[in-house]
């Protein structure tokens, strides 16, 4: 397999969508931090680059559970579009990583690229939560939260929601646990050119569901009605097309989803 090359991609998009639809998601955070390392070496150059950590290289991986999307991950961080694009937004938009004033963060299923930089954060208390996840400090059920009222300043939900039948209790319990005046981000795959959310709760068969909802073990796909819903929830929603604020070389360099909306909820 020669790397840097169509046999390079091709070899590694089959290799990626056999492994991310056969081993479990737990074992594959356990497994990525043992290969990065070896991914990172492999795949040095200047084409693309991480925002997250500044690494660069001549390609990013393919990923998806079914039509797989190349230069997508990150070698270095793992990370995705959505991932980068949350990370510019948090250091170009907000006080995030700069606050003089100790913010309390609530994560659900922390991707690997975020959990130890923001668990280094000191001007962070950070908790993070999910029922599975090896990296959740909190084994909680998203519809029925072990915390207090408004108890956080940032809460970071982001592409979980496509996966809770009912996501109406679950966006009632972001909303209980979050703090007045604070933010939540909650990114979602979305289809934005369909109006109405999708949900069939008669499809069980996983085939059926990768085919349908685009992934295995989603439940629905969201429209452009999901900004809607957060606000009928109680939120204010801005519906942040952050790709359209950040010059076009970027956007190309960094690997990012042209018009993907950040929701970026307040209470």
């Amino acid at each position: 397999m020669r790397f840097g090359g169509y046999q390079s991609e091709s070899g590694m998009k089959k290799i990626f969508k056999f492994i991310l639809n056969t081993i479990p998601r737990p074992i594959l955070i356990r497994l990525s931090i043992v290969m990065r390392p070896l991914l990172t070496l492999l795949l040095k150059g200047n084409r693309f680059t991480d925002p997250i950590d500044g690494k660069s290289f001549r390609m990013f991986l393919p990923y998806g559970y079914g039509n797989q999307r190349n230069n997508v991950l990150s070698p270095s961080t793992l990370s995705l579009e959505r991932h980068r694009l949350l990370w510019l937004y948090l250091q170009n938009e907000t006080d995030f990583f700069t606050s003089s004033t100790k913010k309390r963060v609530l994560h659900f299923a922390p991707e690997q690229e975020f959990y130890k930089r923001f668990k280094k954060q000191t001007n962070l208390e950070y908790t993070t939560t999910d029922l599975l996840s090896p990296l959740a400090d909190v084994k909680a059920d998203i519809c029925n939260l072990p915390f207090e009222d408004n108890s956080y300043d940032i809460i970071f939900c982001n592409h979980v929601l496509e996966h809770i039948p009912d996501d109406t209790k679950a966006m009632q319990e972001l909303y209980r646990v979050l703090k007045p005046g604070g933010m939540g981000i909650f990114q979602i795959p979305q289809d934005l050119t369909r109006a109405v959310t999708f949900s069939d709760d008669s499809i069980v068969d996983q085939k059926e569901r990768a085919k349908i909802f685009g992934q295995y073990d989603h439940v629905r796909v969201y429209g452009r009605d999901y900004f809607d819903k957060l606000r009928s929830i109680g939120f204010k929603v801005t519906e942040e097309d952050y790709t359209h604020k950040i010059p076009a070389d970027q956007v190309e360099r960094y690997c990012l989803a042209k018009g993907e909306i950040i929701p970026v909820c307040f209470k």
